[in-house]
């Protein structure tokens, strides 16, 4: 497996993507952003203006890049926008025979082989109660993914503490392993995931080992 020198980045502007931006960097990472606003210029980061729904935006981010990353968010009131943005990273990524693919998602997405404890079926249920569209197109999301020849793997998140502090990491392919996962110990992961082929073609639930106990 050749080493990645360049990363496609959606969501780096994101509140936990910011946190893999700079885990990215102190890898020594060069970075292309897809941003819809104004970012402030940096040597090792190029930035592409867009919007993932635009799939023309889509290839230009990606065009150069050695693997994609996504950490992309609902915003606001918003049509779901996540089977829609990786339906153009999977299309984009194919026209430019790159095969490493890593996003998040929640809790919610459901796979055959979960074993989810009480509290994360609830969570699903309550996101399916009160957000069925966004929870059902991260379903969608997570289908698409099944379906395409990438190198992909889902990261199943529970609640993101923006902290700089970076306690383990536990993952599970069955169960949610705890209820917290801070910000930084993500960007570590996901990190750590280009060069690591255990997630190959899974959904891994994952949460800092000091937040076992649930909620």
């Amino acid at each position: 497996m050749k080493p990645y020198t360049t990363i496609a980045l959606l969501g780096g502007t994101g509140k936990s993507g910011q946190y893999l931006v700079q885990q990215l960097l102190q890898q020594h990472f060069a970075i292309r952003m897809l941003i819809r606003q104004e970012y402030p210029p940096a040597p090792t980061i190029t930035v592409v203006q867009g919007d993932a729904r635009d799939l023309n935006a889509v290839r230009q981010l990606v065009k150069g890049a050695d693997a994609v990353i996504s950490t992309i968010g609902q915003r606001g009131n918003d049509l779901p926008i996540f089977s829609t943005a990786t339906a153009n990273v999977i299309q984009a990524m194919q026209e430019e025979g790159i095969r490493r693919y890593i996003l998040t998602t929640g809790l919610s997405v459901n796979t055959m082989t979960d074993q989810k404890s009480p509290w994360v079926a609830q969570a699903t249920d309550w996101m399916y109660t009160h957000y069925p569209q966004t929870t059902s197109d991260k379903q969608h999301e997570y289908e698409l993914l099944r379906n395409s020849s990438l190198d992909w793997t889902l990261i199943r998140l529970p609640l993101i503490e923006l902290t700089h502090e970076a306690p383990a990491v536990i993952s599970s392919l069955t169960d949610c392993p705890g209820n917290k996962i801070s910000a930084t110990s993500l960007g570590k992961f996901l990190t750590m995931q280009l060069n690591d082929q255990q997630f190959y073609h899974s959904a891994p639930f994952i949460a800092n080992a000091e937040s076992l106990s649930t909620p």
